[in-house]
Parts: C-alpha cells; structure tokens; sequence
C-alpha cells in the first residue's frame, strides 16, 4: 500500500481511531485529507486506550454546557489549596485557638479605651492556610469575575480570529465543523486558564497574610477575627520579638479593621463595589492581544496564557474607570490610616515592641510580595493604600482638634467622609468638620437617621 492515499481513497487507520475521528465528525465518511493530516501527526501509533481518553477529553470541551460565569470558583479554590500545601501548610492547633481567642479579647478591651465605635460580639480564631482560601474565595471570585469575562472574550475572538484566516476549503470538511464549535470550547478553555491564575495567586496571598482581613477588604464574616497562626510565628521570629506580643498587637489591628467594617454600615459595601466598578470598566487590549496570539498554537493553553500575561488591559483607564479607582485608594488609605491611629494609641502603654511591629507592617505595604504583582497581571489592579500616611495625619489631626470622637465622627456618612480632596488637605477637613455648619449638618442627619429608623 502506499504512503500516501489518493484523494478517493482513505488511507488505513486503527480501527478505534477511525471510530472516534467519525464521532468527531458527526460520523460521515473520513475525508482523506484529514485522515492523512492524522497519519502525519503519528496519531495513528499512538495507544488506543490513551488516545481514546484524550480525545475524550477533547470530545468534553467541544460538547460540555456554556457555565454562567468566567471564573471557576471550585477550580481556583482546588488549586489554591494545592499552593498552600506545596509551600507547606498545618492545621492550627488547639493551643493556636486559645492564643487566638484571649489575644482578640484582649484587643477588644484595649480598643474600647480609644474608640466609641460600637464593639461587636467578636470571637477569635486561628486558621491554616487552607481555611484561609475556603473562606475567602467567593469574594475574590465575584471581584475578579468582570475582569474575567472581558479577557475570555477577547482571548476567545482573537484566537478565533486567527482561526479563522484560514482559507476556505483548505481543511478537510469533517476539520472545519469541528471548528466552527471552538468559540463555546475556547471560551471554557481561557476561563479556565483565568481560574487558574486567581487560584495561585490567592494561594500565594494565603502563605503571605498575618490575618483574615490584612489586605483592607471585607473578606472573612464576623464574627470571626483570624489570626494565621504560622506567619505570626515568623513575623516574630523574623523581628526577634515575642510571639504573645506580635500575635496581640496583630489582634489589635485586625480587631480594629473588623470593627470599623461592622460599625460603618456603608463602608465595606463602598469597598466592593468600588473593586467591582474599576474590574468592570476595565478595556481589554485587544490589538495587543491578537498580536500575542498570532504567532501560538491555539491547542496549547501554556502557551496562550505565557502569550497574553501582561498584555491584557489598556495602558489608559476610562474616566469611569479612574473614578472607581480614586474612590477605592482613598477607601483603602482611610480605612488603614484609621486602623494605624487607634493601633498606635491602644497599645502604646502595653506593648514594649510596638515600633518595631509597626515598622514591619510599613515595610510589608511599601515593598508588597508576590501575591500583589500576581493581582496586578491579573486584574490590574494594585490593593495598596497608597495615601496612607495623609489619611493617618488627617486623622491624628481630628484626635488633636477634637479628640477620638472627632475622629471617629469622620465614618458617620460617606457624604461626610474625607475625600481624595482632603488628604491633600487635612487640615481644611478639620476645620469644616468643627465649623457650625458641620454640627447643624450632623444634627439634621442623625434627625433623618432616627425618623427612617422609626418608620
């Protein structure tokens, strides 16, 4: 026989190869051309039962239902459990989860000098890693989800694009059905790829937090207050402090985040939606996109992502987009600056090596880690507070004019918070909020307050 069939003959194949080529193809005769196409390839050496699994899986992708959404919370938490374990993670002992507890109950007791902000029923707990993620992940997933449904469908047009500059009639027939069916597969594909991404990146962040809600979002439920037990031990360890007191001056400033999230109702809803408003104006760059894909094989998902990594968004923010923005780096810089203020003030007399642990936590927001520029490739997206030090200033000069109350009076309504405007000018905001009109401005508003309250 020879090597190379006529146009009117199909070349021999494994008789379990040809039977899976015609379920691809809808089960019409083999067009020679493909079957040639797949002789050259050395498909026809390959096992059968391995082959069978694989075009099984490719069979799966083509057929299997669109999802409702781009991120595949199951996938990224899978992998992000996977991350924590390869970098070594335990589970917290019960010795942990006492620590845990009295540190928080004693921040508790040391906030209440310092702050009127209502205290709720919290408990302390100690989490692994792993626990971490499980927690944490429905929130990611639903922040990263706009930014994943722009990118999938940009990776997805520009791949079918290239596809598509094939010349009619140049792929055997039973090819180009297959092909007209990678729109719905490719998108599976990319989205999975993108769940990927945020599975490693939240396992990596896992590894680096000292607590729950380190990174200023609202991302654990109270009543629970966590301390990650393992990375407090090397914060310590690292300082050559004390683990008690690393672990109570965390507890005070976790404590105190957790707090201001439950007694400002509108504060951690601002936080969230703002992430959702910047992640869902974010521009997709998609020239830059198809040129990085031009030149890949679309079969190859290592490949594609390598290909696109870094290229994904615009290099200008719509004004939408810097609104969002601005409004969440001033909510980050308050909500921090204030976290730093009461933390300063309720540990002062009590902990020996509070500097030095305050100086470490500068040091974590100013150089970030991994975890941040693996956020940054993925949403574009930097969760640092930038003007941390002019929101703390603003708020040290309310302690100075009107003492913990006029600080904390700031949280009251965010008509009423300080604005991007007033870090740039603290000491205007300070002035305004002691003028009388502020104060028949607070009255009115408390009067409105109670009469909704009522209703």
């Amino acid at each position: 026989m020879p090597d190379h069939a006529d146009d009117d003959e199909t070349p021999d194949l494994p008789p379990e190869l040809e039977q899976m080529l015609r379920g691809l193809t809808g089960g019409a005769p083999l067009d020679p051309r493909l079957a040639e196409m797949v002789r050259g390839m050395g498909l026809d050496k390959v096992d059968p039962q391995m082959l069978q699994m694989v075009m099984g899986q490719v069979q799966a992708m083509f057929s299997a239902p669109p999802s409702a959404t781009a991120v595949d919370a199951t996938m990224a938490t899978d992998l992000a459990r996977t991350t924590v374990s390869a970098a070594g993670d335990t589970l917290a002992t019960a010795a942990d989860g006492r620590d845990a507890a009295e540190a928080v109950h004693v921040a508790g007791l040391w906030l209440d000098a310092v702050t009127d902000l209502p205290a709720p029923a919290l408990r302390g707990v100690a989490w692994s890693r792993a626990e971490w993620v499980e927690a944490t992940m429905p929130v990611w997933a639903d922040l990263v989800e706009p930014v994943a449904e722009g990118v999938t469908e940009a990776v997805t047009a520009a791949m079918a694009g290239q596809l598509g500059d094939v010349p009619e009639g140049a792929l055997p027939a039973g090819l180009e059905g297959m092909l007209e069916q990678a729109g719905p597969m490719l998108r599976r594909m990319h989205g999975s790829m993108f769940s990927m991404q945020l599975g490693q990146a939240v396992g990596t962040l896992a590894g680096e937090v000292l607590t729950g809600c380190e990174v200023s979002l609202p991302l654990v439920a109270s009543p629970d207050v966590v301390l990650m037990p393992r990375a407090v031990r090397e914060l310590a360890e690292g300082l050559e402090v004390d683990e008690p007191q690393a672990r109570l001056y965390l507890a005070v400033r976790e404590v105190a985040r957790v707090r201001l999230f439950e007694s400002v109702p509108w504060l951690a809803p601002g936080l969230l939606a703002a992430v959702r408003d910047y992640a869902t104006d974010i521009t997709i760059d998609t020239d830059a996109i198809e040129e990085a894909v031009r030149s890949i094989d679309p079969s190859d998902p290592q490949a594609v992502q390598e290909a696109v990594q870094g290229r994904m968004f615009a290099p200008q923010h719509s004004p939408a987009q810097q609104a969002a923005l601005g409004r969440l780096e001033t909510l980050l810089a308050l909500v921090e600056g204030w976290v730093d203020v009461v933390t300063e003030e309720a540990v002062a007399e009590h902990l020996p090596a509070s500097s030095a642990l305050a100086e470490a936590v500068r040091r974590r927001r100013a150089t970030g880690g991994p975890a941040e520029k693996v956020f940054g490739a993925l949403v574009g997206l930097e969760l640092r507070p930038r003007r941390l030090r002019d929101a703390a200033n603003l708020f040290r000069a309310l302690v100075d004019s009107g003492g913990g109350a006029a600080r904390d009076a700031a949280w009251r309504h965010p008509d009423l918070a300080p604005s991007t405007a007033d870090l740039d000018d603290p000491l205007g905001y300070v002035e305004r909020s002691a003028s009388p009109a502020t104060d028949d401005l607070d009255a009115e508003l408390d009067a409105l307050l109670r009469d909704e309250g009522e209703r």
